[in-house]
């Protein structure tokens, strides 16, 4: 009798699941969705989707994908139904139209970890408020006046380290300076001060986190990122109080030098707020700039005739600082390296950063026939663009001399498309990457000093792979040659003026 009364009970529930069930599959066959798979339950297909590989490819899966289902197709990643775009139109169509029908929706472990004031998962008027900050401070006069100073003292730091027919690995030098870099940028923090060296241990440990799965519980990577992570805050919000108390002590302005100061002086933020700001671009600014630092070293190492361009390039700037009797590089200066910055095109194009975004549907779209219903995930592949054939001539060529000219040059392939506008390395429309003029000034000084100082090929064979985020497996170990030493010049020196070579 029991159980007659629980099943009576329950009929009214099954009814209206079932009634549910078959309105959703009618709904569903008026849509046209693309073609695809939808894998296993709730995992989908994400397992196979991240599976690691070369970064200078856009993986079996996509391929495979593409092949059997076109550049637009229907999967389940990160337990959500997804479109998956690997089409140039659609995905440039979804970043002109942020915050109208697709918006910015990270998984939440992202949030998690990074915060959930971090500028990468917000949205809406928040995320429009801290990008101005960020853009303010990374305004074109502070590149001129005060940056380019922080970048070229940081780089000479480094490279000074370097010793004629030394082994070690590029990807840690690269990330030992954009952390020093961006230290010293965000709160004033001297490189190799002991407090800085366990801020970035710390550091190391979240970064670790970041890139595993989200699996929180005693030992695994994400549970000790998330305590470096409090660490870190814990950290930042000292750092804070002693900013308010120096400024309470003397009643003078506070400090505009760093990010910290400039938020304090100029931003209403609540400390939660100041806090996750402050750490997501310490994440950006170190991550990707060190990744893509690493990739200039290991595609050029592979065209020797694009370091001999660079090296005339920068002899010409060198020669002319001699001259001149300036000891650094000057905002003119970087303006002239026109091949450095076609280099730097052609390394995020090839080795893809940022290789895809996340995104969902704000509303219900129909593009090229398919349709795309309202809170659906939608994936458009950056990657897959960059490394279309019917857009760039030999995409997984590493060639610089594609970008000059470039704004005027439809590609080759006569579909007529330009290949300027597909290029989005560090993402479109609102959500533009605040730092990318940063990035790029960070990249053509290293390039600089870089190839006017050493030679170096690898030390052990190695390549870039997508974990999803690009990394080198061995740390991209190479061996270098002092051209100074050779030539009977004095070594690099941090506290002296960069060397030029004689001509």
């Amino acid at each position: 009798m029991v159980g007659r009364e629980l099943i009576l009970c329950a009929l009214p529930s099954i009814a209206l699941f079932l009634c549910s069930l078959l309105f959703h599959r009618r709904h569903r066959t008026r849509l046209n969705f693309p073609p695809g798979l939808s894998g296993w339950p709730f995992l989908g297909e994400t397992i196979a989707y991240l599976r690691p590989y070369s970064a200078t490819t856009v993986g079996r899966f996509m391929e495979q994908h593409v092949s059997r289902f076109g550049k637009i197709y229907r999967s389940n990643l990160f337990g959500e139904p997804t479109i998956v775009s690997a089409d140039a139109g659609l995905n440039r169509f979804i970043l002109q139209n942020e915050g109208r029908l697709f918006e910015c929706s990270y998984p939440r472990s992202i949030g998690g970890i990074l915060g959930k004031w971090s500028m990468l998962v917000l949205v809406g008027d928040m995320h429009r408020d801290m990008r101005t900050i960020s853009l303010n401070f990374l305004s074109h006069g502070r590149l001129r006046t005060h940056l380019l100073k922080e970048v070229e003292k940081n780089t000479l730091l480094v490279l000074s380290s370097w010793r004629d027919n030394s082994t070690f690995s590029a990807q840690d030098e690269a990330k030992k300076f954009t952390f020093n870099l961006m230290a010293k940028h965000i709160m004033s923090l001297d490189p190799g001060k002991p407090e800085t060296e366990q801020l970035k241990k710390e550091y190391v440990t979240f970064m670790k986190g970041v890139v595993s799965p989200p699996l929180n519980f005693p030992g695994t990577a994400y549970w000790k990122a998330l305590r470096s992570r409090s660490t870190i805050l814990r950290f930042i919000e000292r750092k804070m109080e002693e900013r308010i108390q120096r400024k309470k002590e003397s009643g003078e302005k506070g400090e505009e030098d760093d990010l910290l100061g400039w938020v304090l002086e100029y931003s209403n933020l609540s400390t939660e707020q100041i806090l996750d700001l402050i750490l997501s671009l310490l994440f950006a600014g170190h991550e990707t700039s060190s990744v893509a630092i690493a990739l200039a070293i290991f595609f050029l190492e592979g065209c020797p005739r694009a370091i001999e361009q660079l090296r005339k390039e920068h002899l010409e700037i060198a020669r002319g600082k001699r001259e001149s009797g300036e000891a650094l590089l000057s905002w003119e200066d970087y303006k002239k390296m026109e091949f450095t910055q076609c280099v730097i095109s052609e390394t995020l194009r090839l080795g893809n950063v940022v290789r895809f975004l996340h995104r969902k549907a704000l509303k219900d779209v129909r593009y090229k026939g398919y349709d795309i219903p309202c809170g659906w995930k939608v994936l458009p592949v950056i990657a897959a663009i960059h490394l279309d054939p019917l857009i760039f001539d030999q995409p997984q060529h590493f060639n610089p001399w594609r970008w000059q000219n470039n704004d005027r040059l439809p590609s080759s392939s006569g579909t007529g498309l330009s290949t300027s506008n597909y290029f989005m390395p560090f993402g479109g429309g609102p959500r533009l990457c605040a730092g990318s003029e940063l990035a790029k000034l960070e990249m053509a000084v290293f390039i600089h000093h870089l190839v006017l100082n050493f030679s170096w090929e690898l030390a052990e064979k190695d390549e870039a792979y997508a974990f999803p985020f690009v990394d080198f497996p061995k740390g991209l170990p190479i061996r270098v040659y002092s051209r100074y030493q050779h030539q009977q010049h004095h070594p690099l020196k941090a506290n002296e003026p960069p060397n030029i070579i004689n001509s």
